[in-house]
């Protein structure tokens, strides 16, 4: 299976190359579990198309950490490969997805051998660091009907659908509270004409 080499273009072009060489392409249908907690990883992604849930899940309820997009990695998945540590989070395709699959220890060597590699994880901790005091400014700022409104605009602009096919259960694990609360939200942003719901789907029809 081949793939764009533009996906992979902030690398000099002989990494790239050997990149290719000696990794995988997998073709996921949504749904998939990549990798789950526990689990000792054997391959670093990179997503080429598509879109990867990353997630942790404390007392039966999942809480959501990032998605990653198309030419991204994970953090969490880099560190606990480098460490040979057990992975603390699961992974699992929110949309069919096409990833890239890096054997786990060819990154040692690479790493050393092309400086550049690093910037990929560099540039994916600060974005994460980034996502994580956004999320924490929510949580202090900002009511759960807009932190709900934001979540579903923004699942709206990583998946460029028109709308949302999810269950106020899977909504509630994203953000930390209870399916009631999600239910009772959407209700009122849907009687302030924010949203349309019908038969579990979720559109945006009016801005905040």
């Amino acid at each position: 299976m081949t793939v764009d080499r533009k996906i992979l273009s902030f690398l000099k072009p002989d990494l790239v190359e050997k990149i290719i060489q000696e990794s995988s392409v997998k073709e996921l249908p949504k749904g998939t579990e990549i990798l789950r907690e526990q689990q000792y990883v054997k391959v670093l992604p990179i997503v080429i198309n598509g879109l990867v849930k990353v997630y942790s899940r404390f007392d039966e309820k999942e809480l959501l950490l990032y998605y990653i997009e198309p030419a991204q990695s994970c953090v969490m998945t880099f560190y606990a490969a480098l460490k040979n540590t057990p992975s603390k989070v699961f992974a699992i395709t929110e949309e069919d997805s096409k990833l890239l699959l890096i054997p786990v220890q060819l990154l040692p060597n690479w790493l050393r051998e092309y400086p550049d590699f690093n910037e990929l994880f560099y540039n994916q901790f600060n974005l994460r660091y980034s996502e994580l005091l956004d999320t924490i400014s929510h949580l202090l700022l900002d009511r759960m009907d807009k932190r709900l409104y934001d979540h579903l605009k923004k699942k709206l602009e990583l998946t460029g659908s028109a709308s949302i096919i999810m269950s106020h259960n899977q909504l509630a694990n994203e953000l930390g509270t209870a399916r009631e609360v999600i239910t009772r939200v959407l209700k009122k942003l849907e009687n302030e004409g924010k949203i349309e719901q019908n038969s579990g789907e979720i559109k945006i029809i009016r801005p905040w």
